[in-house]
């Protein structure tokens, strides 16, 4: 009988050790405090803000450890203002530094550099090996075998589009034609009611990499890659009912998507 006891005793803590290790992570779903919350217009709201959410990208030699490199901030060489004046060559690294860390790189962060890092990043782009080997003189740099900059290429609305209808005009027309007649006159309001409106533009962000051997500052490899992504908005009213709507991917996740698709490359194709 001891013996059952202690057995059962054994399930229920390996039972417990088990459930401890197998842990959700935390939700805040229910912590949310808006008035609308799973109302039609918030669950329309929250389908197109999920479609925006980070996902964790599959790196196919995630399991082979990769070598040593330190991503250094690389050019926008667009002048659309709404893309410069969000984003800065340091937030696409920090991007990078991300995403390499879990394809199992070994990366570097850049913040080891310290004031050293202007003259790292000059180094690498005038391709000068003299100046790139004085820096990886110090420590851990040492050990570093790639540098990797990620460029903005292009950033750029392509396309817009917009259509609307304002029954304003043919409402007046029905009512002139319909004048006496209580039908003619519902039909004039109904119709005048009326105001639709849709516009929709479209954005095409191109991504380049360059890999550069670190003691050689010499090009190992480099790959480009684009994306486009839509914002749009629409709104409808019929007498006094009204609904709008507005949304789209946005730069900040259109880039991120972008950093994914080169490491995955740099992933698959450079380990």
């Amino acid at each position: 009988m001891n013996r059952f006891h202690h057995l059962a005793g054994l399930v229920v803590l390996t039972a417990a050790a088990a459930g401890a290790f197998a842990q959700s992570p935390p939700s805040f779903e229910s912590a949310n405090p808006s008035p609308t919350a799973n109302d039609d217009v918030s669950k329309r709201a929250n389908a197109a803000a999920d479609k925006t959410l980070y996902h964790d990208v599959n790196y196919t030699n995630a399991n082979k450890p990769g070598p040593t490199l330190i991503v250094i901030p690389g050019e926008i060489k667009s002048n659309n203002a709404t893309f410069t004046q969000k984003f800065g060559p340091n937030n696409i690294a920090d991007y990078a530094e991300l995403e390499l860390g879990k394809a199992n790189f070994k990366v570097l962060e850049r913040t080891d550099l310290g004031p050293m890092l202007n003259e790292f990043t000059l180094a690498y782009s005038m391709g000068d090996p003299d100046e790139a080997r004085k820096v990886l003189q110090h420590g851990k740099l040492k050990t570093t075998k790639w540098v990797i900059r990620f460029d903005i290429l292009k950033a750029e609305p392509v396309a817009a589009q917009q259509s609307g209808f304002n029954g304003g005009a043919a409402g007046n027309i029905i009512g002139m034609l319909g004048r006496g007649s209580l039908g003619g006159n519902v039909a004039g309001t109904a119709v005048g009611s009326v105001d639709n409106s849709q516009s929709a533009s479209v954005w095409v962000i191109g991504m380049r990499y360059k890999i550069m051997d670190a003691n050689t500052t010499e090009q190992v490899a480099q790959g480009y890659t684009e994306e486009k992504m839509e914002v749009g908005a629409k709104s409808s009213s019929v007498l006094g009912v009204s609904q709008s709507e507005q949304g789209g991917v946005t730069l900040d996740t259109l880039v991120q998507r972008l950093v994914q698709k080169s490491v995955w490359e740099i992933d698959y194709k450079d380990k």
